[in-house]
């Protein structure tokens, strides 16, 4: 699932990740079932999601972007040990009325 993001919006997602802290650390146990819940958990509460590569640093290149395609999330920007994963929230569903 591709989004289509523009530059402008890309831009501001880079800014906003500048002020993030990593929300999750990729550990001994890789890209567990576990962790890709908790990213799925984290991307759909936050929609913007800061994750540092403490083990798997040699990997992080072919990584980041397994993270994305997992969770469904676009892979915003990888600097460092870290990468930025975005994920819209979804839209709230209408409230059933009464007519």
């Amino acid at each position: 699932m591709a989004m289509l993001l523009t530059n402008a919006k890309i831009r501001e997602l880079k800014a906003r990740a500048q002020h993030l802290e990593p929300a999750l650390k990729v550990g001994h146990e890789g890209l567990s079932e576990k962790f890709i819940a908790a990213l799925d958990v984290e991307l759909t509460r936050r929609e913007l999601v800061k994750v540092k590569f403490s083990d798997f640093k040699e990997q992080k290149k072919t990584l980041a972007p397994q993270l994305a395609e997992k969770t469904g999330s676009e892979l915003i920007m990888r600097v460092g040990n870290v990468a930025v994963l975005f994920r819209p929230k979804p839209a709230a569903p209408e409230p059933a009325g009464d007519e």
